[in-house]
């Protein structure tokens, strides 16, 4: 069976989700999440943080491709504190 899936593509398959260890900045926990794509990285990743009682998540993927997963880590905390920087607690609304 394990060649029929290689041959004709198996559909069960579904990315790995990887435990990442977030990073704690100004009471909001991020977490780099880069995607491997042809040899390169998406920047991608979450941010998410308690309010009221409910952990609110933001995601997002941009468009740029890195040589390597850690730049594309690197790259991301920078574009999410940024983000906070601007948006605050009104990234979830």
């Amino acid at each position: 069976m394990g060649l029929f899936s290689r041959l004709f593509g198996n559909k069960n398959t579904q990315p790995t989700q990887i435990e990442v260890d977030p990073i704690e900045y100004k009471g909001f926990l991020i977490y780099q999440e880069a995607i491997g794509e042809g040899g390169q990285f998406r920047i991608a990743g979450r941010i998410t943080k308690e309010i009221d009682g409910e952990v609110k998540t933001h995601k997002f993927i941009r468009s740029d491709l890195l040589p390597t997963q850690s730049d594309a880590d690197e790259f991301m905390l920078k574009k999410a504190q940024m983000f906070i920087d601007q948006m605050g607690d009104s990234i979830f609304q």
